[in-house]
């Protein structure tokens, strides 16, 4: 009987985007760009802790966004309204972006008046995790009615991140959310990971997590 062939094709996709991604973070770094890929599970706060960082950070660095998302145009919307230069990345029902379609939103977006790049994937706390985009540095988002165990479930996306926003915290009495157990579960997985504890809605925690992504930002460009 003759042998089957096996071809290895996700090892393969993995180390072509690999890559992909290291040639991109090169070339960004060449150019002063500092790119940061947010990621997080649909619902989690992610646009609306953006428009609180750019707020936060607009006096500072000229900032471009990407809006990645299946469909809809509801995000980059909301983010040029805060004046950041924003498009929308449509990915035909891909559930996260890789290398190649990081440099395709790049070269849309337009960088080169744009210091500080962001990337919101889309919302999934697997795919995105699997694939490296180029960025700089990794952000994720976890709030509070996800729940604590989630470091658990999904530890690829937090062994990922260099910095953890743990949103909504103002609805902690009403979920039964435990934080100190939370940042234990990071921890297991991470424990270079930044963690912060905000809300988006009301502003907690921003300046916080402003001023860690803007010593991240002058560090890359070799700023003091």
């Amino acid at each position: 009987m003759d042998k089957v062939k096996v071809i290895e094709i996700k090892q393969s996709v993995f180390s072509a985007n690999d890559k992909q991604a290291d040639a991109l973070r090169a070339e960004l770094k060449e150019k002063g760009i500092f790119l940061l890929n947010l990621m997080s599970s649909p619902g989690s706060g992610k646009t609306t802790t953006l428009t609180k960082t750019i707020e936060a950070l607009k006096d500072e660095f000229k900032i471009g966004v990407m809006e990645a998302d299946i469909d809809s145009d509801v995000d980059a919307k909301r983010i040029a309204l805060t004046g950041a230069k924003a498009i929308q990345l449509h990915t035909g029902g891909m559930c996260h972006l890789d290398a190649g379609m990081t440099r395709q939103g790049l070269e849309g977006l337009d960088t080169s008046d744009v210091e500080l790049a962001i990337l919101e994937n889309v919302g999934n706390l697997v795919c995105p995790a699997e694939f490296d985009t180029g960025a700089t540095k990794n952000a994720m988002i976890l709030s509070v009615p996800e729940g604590e165990d989630k470091p658990l479930k999904y530890p690829l996306m937090f062994s990922i991140c260099d910095v953890v926003l743990i949103n909504k915290i103002d609805v902690m009495p009403y979920f039964d959310f435990d934080l100190e157990q939370c940042k234990k579960n990071i921890r297991m997985r991470n424990p270079r990971a930044e963690i912060i504890p905000i809300c988006a809605k009301t502003g907690e925690g921003i300046e916080q997590w402003a001023a860690w992504l803007r010593t991240q930002v002058k560090a890359a460009r070799g700023e003091a």
